[in-house]
């Protein structure tokens, strides 16, 4: 199933508590939103891994397939015959669209844990301090940190369907044992899920890792063409045994290129990404709606969810068009523009309407430009580029960097809004999301329209692996 295909239903997980108001947050709410209070190193990467030698990867795979002449002659005619409209990936959208409910099920918990958070400030005495009222939004973070660490683990020795089964344990029993209505409702989820992954397929280059080739060449059978088992299974075997299989690798070869570059690329990219202020936005888009006038909060998060909606439909069909450089690239461009908008509706003598319409004009494009690369091309673009052996731990250690940064954003956000306000930690955000673009100009390399096994012996002939 081609990445594009997994965009608009993995779009990623931001948490926005319910503690904006004017009753939580007085001192907050007190200032308009129209007004405001008064040599680079480049970590020893070389320019030509921006190629990453593509030829030479596509003649090793190549050599592969010349054994193969008759395969790949059908395989050329059945290409030709779909070029009028693609629908190879439909045989893979149940399987991916059952294991994408894990992000509907924890974002559930997590925003059914936001609405008593008032009335626990209340009961426990903190009600107004934002630092408190932050660290109580950012400490359920804190599992998911600990959950991303781990899942690398559990990946690698269980493989991709056993590990979600087991990760919904603990949200079952979390929202059973609870009594509000609404935590036994995100059972339901939990049961399909675990349900589901029962009868969905395992990846097959887990199973060919995990030497269960029969069970590999039956799930590409089914979901890719017939033709496609031994090329695939060949070039699978390949990258295996150049890398080794990634059941008995250990987190100290994240130390080691090029799994370090891929790991300093995940991370920082999460990084780069909090920090250029995707939740502040949110935290703030409900207020921004007030200020204009438009009270329901129904209808503020229809507006954020329909943009949402809308960038990740463009991105659907961009991804594999104009490419993952590109998009990451134009994203952070827009939201730095969005942002930059929204200073200058807040600190210039504008007319008080036409302030009120570039507020909620930079707030709805940068929503659009997040969810069009941002958001999507981040979580594509790292599995794609690590390497089979290591590639369940480089996700583990980009996700914990992306919590981490959660929390810290969660955390502050509140405390420095009401010192600086809003204009400069929004200008901050800015200069974050060109900082960005800058980054993904000179570090991200195009896996548009390569498969992971060809992207791996490109990464592999810049950066030869140990002999195991």
């Amino acid at each position: 199933m081609p990445m594009w295909a997994a965009t608009l239903i993995h779009q990623p997980l931001y948490v926005v508590p319910k503690i904006l108001s004017p009753q939580s947050n007085p001192k907050l709410f007190a200032y308009p939103l129209t007004k405001s209070k008064p040599k680079c190193r480049r970590f020893g990467f070389r320019s030509r891994s921006k190629k990453l030698e593509v030829s030479a990867a596509k003649e090793q795979l190549s050599e592969l397939h010349a054994q193969k002449p008759d395969a790949k002659k059908v395989a050329t005619e059945e290409e030709d015959g779909d070029e009028g409209f693609d629908l190879g990936w439909l045989p893979a959208f149940p399987h991916v669209l059952i294991a994408s409910m894990s992000n509907f099920l924890f974002g559930y918990h997590i925003g059914e844990m936001n609405g008593p958070i008032v009335s626990v400030a209340r009961e426990l005495g903190f009600e107004g301090n934002s630092i408190l009222e932050g660290l109580v939004v950012s400490i359920f973070i804190g599992g998911a940190f600990i959950g991303s660490l781990s899942s690398g683990l559990l990946v690698d020795k269980f493989g991709c369907r056993r590990t979600l089964q087991i990760d919904t344990i603990p949200l079952i029993l979390g929202a059973l044992i609870r009594w509000r209505t609404m935590l036994y409702i995100s059972t339901i989820p939990g049961f399909i899920i675990s349900l589901g992954m029962q009868f969905a397929v395992e990846s097959p280059r887990w199973l060919c890792k995990a030497g269960r080739l029969n069970e590999a060449k039956t799930i590409i059978r089914s979901l890719w063409r017939v033709s496609e088992v031994d090329r695939a299974i060949e070039e699978f075997q390949a990258v295996i045994k150049n890398d080794g299989s990634d059941l008995d690798s250990n987190w100290l070869e994240l130390l080691e290129e090029p799994h370090s570059r891929v790991a300093f690329i995940g991370g920082t990219l999460f990084f780069l990404q909090q920090f250029a202020g995707i939740n502040g936005v949110l935290y703030f888009s409900s207020l921004t709606f007030q200020d204009v006038g438009i009270t329901s909060g129904a209808l503020a998060s229809l507006f954020v969810g329909v943009t949402n909606f809308a960038g990740a439909l463009c991105a659907l069909y961009l991804m594999d068009r104009q490419g993952r450089q590109r998009l990451l690239i134009g994203s952070y461009l827009g939201m730095a523009v969005s942002m930059f908008l929204i200073v200058y509706a807040i600190i210039s003598p504008v007319d008080e309407q036409l302030g009120h319409n570039l507020l909620i004009l930079g707030t709805l494009m940068y929503i659009f430009a997040f969810a069009i690369g941002a958001g999507p091309v981040t979580s594509l673009i790292i599995p794609e580029l690590s390497s089979t052996r290591t590639r369940g731990k480089i996700m583990g250690f980009s996700f914990s960097v992306h919590w981490v940064c959660n929390f810290v954003v969660g955390l502050y956000f509140l405390e420095l809004v009401e010192k600086l306000g809003v204009a400069p930690v929004y200008a901050s955000f800015g200069g974050v999301s060109l900082l960005s673009a800058i980054f993904a100009y000179y570090f991200i390399v195009e896996t548009k329209g390569r498969s992971l096994e060809e992207i791996e012996i490109s990464l592999n002939r810049n950066f030869p692996s140990r002999d195991r």
